[in-house]
């Protein structure tokens, strides 16, 4: 009996939403590279749904069975078997993409791994390509709701160095890698996209 391809609900509830913000966004890109595939889900989708795009999809070697399933079951041209991504090695893959979405992976980094996040995305995108990152995060050091909240607690019990980011610490790494910040989408259950892109 074969095993079954990894699921995560949070994954089937967001993924219309997010497409919903992405698609007008990503209209004119060539490839997006997803940092953090976890699943395999949203790449398995985003590349049903945007088949103009090339989606590649990334993560730790762990994680790399079950991203697999789901692109082989898929079994589309533009869904890309995951690359090796460790944002802390360097180099990162050599890969030409326009565009640079991650979901749900800065709460659960140290603050060192979201520094070489925003560093190797700044290394990795052209003049004018986009960087979008979607999950919860703080504004001013607050919390956007009570649940939040409780979810941080959570994810510091778990691992002290993970926790809820706060926009502004966010920005200032943007900016010192000359990504202009375009725009803050509010999301179900709490969440956003951040929207930056690198300048010309």
């Amino acid at each position: 009996m074969s095993k079954p391809k990894p699921f995560s609900q949070a994954c089937d509830n967001n993924r219309e939403p997010i497409l919903g913000v992405i698609r007008p966004l990503l209209a004119d890109c060539r490839a997006v590279l997803e940092i953090g595939s976890g699943t395999g889900q949203h790449a398995a989708y985003f590349a049903t749904e945007l088949p103009h795009l090339q989606w590649l999809t990334s993560d730790l070697p762990e994680h790399h069975a079950g991203i697999r399933m789901w692109t082989e079951d898929a079994d589309l041209p533009n869904l890309h078997a995951p690359l090796t991504l460790d944002v802390l090695q360097y180099p990162w893959p050599d890969v030409d993409v326009d565009a640079v979405f991650s979901a749900n992976t800065a709460h659960i980094m140290s603050w060192q791994m979201v520094e070489a996040l925003f560093g190797g995305v700044v290394k990795l995108l052209p003049a004018g390509g986009q960087f979008l990152l979607y999950g919860p995060f703080n504004y001013a050091g607050n919390y956007t709701s009570d649940s939040n909240a409780i979810f941080d607690g959570w994810l510091k019990a778990r691992d002290p160095e993970s926790g809820i980011r706060n926009f502004e610490q966010l920005q200032a790494l943007a900016e010192a890698g000359s990504m202009s910040f375009v725009h803050d989408y509010e999301m179900p259950a709490n969440n956003r996209i951040l929207h930056w892109r690198k300048d010309d």
